[in-house]
């Protein structure tokens, strides 16, 4: 299983949304001086969820699990919150979590693919 990445798939799931970016305009540099510099590329666009596979931690293998309990004790708070209220605003994965008695409370990692699959780890309150 490929490394979950708890910031990347928050940032993926907040542009998913509709978020776009916005270019400046190009800065028209005098004769007398050198050149602007290039405008800023806009960043690629996220892929669209084709799926969405939810797994509890208690059901990974041993060395999977141990992955998600580092990148877990390296995410903030507030990446975890982002990364929340990301699945809350989307109604396809709030269904998804809640056809299995979940919230996005539950979630404690996610992964999405270039391919558009979204894996969610959850873990069920204690």
């Amino acid at each position: 299983m490929t490394r979950l990445t708890l910031l990347a798939a928050g940032a993926a799931l907040a542009f998913a949304t509709g978020a776009s970016a916005q270019q400046q305009p190009p800065v028209e540099a005098p004769a007398t001086t050198m050149p602007a510099p290039a405008a800023p590329e806009a960043p690629a666009a996220a892929p669209t969820i084709k799926s969405v596979t939810i797994l509890d931690i208690e059901e990974l293998p041993e060395a999977t699990k141990t992955q998600v309990d580092a990148i877990v004790a390296q995410s903030s708070e507030a990446e975890l919150a982002t990364l929340r209220n990301s699945i809350d605003t989307m109604p396809e994965i709030k269904s998804a979590l809640e056809a299995k008695g979940l919230t996005s409370a539950n979630v404690i990692a996610a992964n999405m693919t270039q391919d558009g699959a979204l894996t969610l780890v959850t873990k069920k309150a204690s």
